[in-house]
Order: structure tokens, then C-alpha cells, then sequence
């Protein structure tokens, strides 16, 4: 049986990463990772265009500055994307995240197993932790990296309210990223709480085992000679 300090961090250890499980559960869930605000001239009209989306589903609403607007315009993202290069980097997103999902569902259960118990498998304890928490470091990484990219340089925002709000491609625009996309960087943090809590573990466990084997070391020399 485990000692009840590692059973308590441990258990510590696996609310985090639960947490984090959750967290990228709500980033796949909803819509707001990014929003736009979109202007063009048409005719003696200034339009304005706001659109709102995350990686599945948005909508876009239309004002014209004389007061006349449309309803709100829901639409699918993946069925708006014609070209290859903003559904291939959208498509790696959400691989990511189902990625960071699997590895953070590994990394709790190795977390509540070591809480209860001592594996013999180096790799189901501390070991184990580190790896999918590390995975889980470099997917959100990575999708921090590269849904800015969609939106800044392949310009994923015109290419949706050309699509559904009949936006011109010659038009003003400026963006901004939603609570789903920053939330991203809580997942991190408390990957980095759960790495934390296993390293102060380890060092309390090895300074611990050093001071029992001290009395061997610095015990008498004297032996039987003959």
C-alpha cells in the first residue's frame, strides 16, 4: 500500500488532471475561439459584419449603418472550408485536442492508480505521468500555434463571411480570439501543476530513502576478520 503522502498527492495529482480533461472538453464544445469584425462599402452603405466561431460550428450577423440587419447566419465551419490548407490545419486542431484528450484520460487514470497503489511497471508511475502530461504540453502547444495561423495568415474569417454573410473579399478587418482559444493555456498550467506535485513527490521520496541507507553507510567497520 502506498504511503498516505503519496496517496494524497497523487489524488491531488489526478483532480488536476481531471480539470484539464474537462477543460478541453468545453474548448471542442464551444464556438468562440474567434471573432471578427468585418466592414465594407456597397453602394452608398457602409456594411459591418460581425462573425463568431470555434472549430465546428459560428454565426455571423449583418448590420448596414442605415439600421437595416439581417438574422443571425449559423453555420458548419467544415462545410464552409473549400480549401485544402484551412480544413487540413482545422482538421489537425481537433486531432490535437482528441490527442490532448486521450493523454489527459491516461494521465489521470496512471495518477489514481499510483494513489492506491505501487505498480512495478516503471512506466505506470511517475514515469507514466510525465509522458502523457508532456504530450498533452505539446498539443496544446501546437494548437495555440496553429489556429492563429488559419485565422491571420489564410484569413479563415473572410473566408467564412464571404461564404455565409456575403462579405466582400475587399473588405476591413480585424480579429480577436475568444475565451475557448485562451482557455487553452489553463490546460497547460495545470499540466504543469500535475508535473509539480510528482516532482516534489519524487524529491521527498528520494531524500527519504537517502536517510535510510545513511546509518548503513556511516555504520561500523569493524568485521569478523577471520
Amino acid at each position: 500500500m502506498p504511503s498516505r503522502r503519496k496517496s494524497m498527492m497523487f489524488a491531488f495529482a489526478s483532480v488536476t488532471s481531471l480539470c484539464s480533461f474537462v477543460i478541453v472538453c468545453l474548448v471542442l464544445a464551444t464556438k468562440n475561439w474567434a471573432s471578427s469584425e468585418i466592414s465594407y462599402t456597397e453602394g452608398n452603405s457602409t456594411v459591418k459584419i460581425m462573425i463568431t466561431y470555434g472549430l465546428f460550428e459560428g454565426f455571423c450577423s449583418v448590420t448596414v449603418m442605415e439600421g437595416i440587419g439581417k438574422p443571425d447566419t449559423i453555420f458548419q465551419v467544415s462545410d464552409s472550408m473549400e480549401n485544402t490548407k484551412l480544413k487540413s490545419i482545422n482538421i489537425a486542431i481537433i486531432f490535437l485536442l482528441v490527442l490532448n484528450l486521450f493523454s489527459l484520460l491516461l494521465s489521470s487514470g496512471f495518477t489514481c492508480y499510483n494513489a492506491i497503489s505501487n505498480p512495478y511497471q516503471t512506466f505506470l508511475g511517475p514515469i507514466g505521468v510525465y509522458t502523457w502530461n508532456s504530450i498533452s504540453g505539446v498539443c496544446c502547444l501546437l494548437t495555440l500555434i496553429l489556429f492563429p495561423v488559419n485565422v491571420e495568415v489564410n484569413q479563415l474569417s473572410v473566408t467564412l463571411a464571404i461564404r455565409h454573410c456575403k462579405s466582400l473579399k475587399e473588405s476591413e478587418h480585424s480579429n480577436a480570439y475568444g475565451y475557448s482559444y485562451w482557455i487553452i493555456l489553463l490546460i497547460a498550467l495545470f499540466n504543469a501543476t500535475t508535473i509539480t506535485i510528482i516532482v516534489f513527490y519524487q524529491r521527498a521520496w528520494n531524500s527519504k530513502r537517502k536517510e535510510r541507507e545513511r546509518p548503513t553507510e556511516n555504520g561500523p567497520k569493524d568485521g569478523i576478520l577471520f
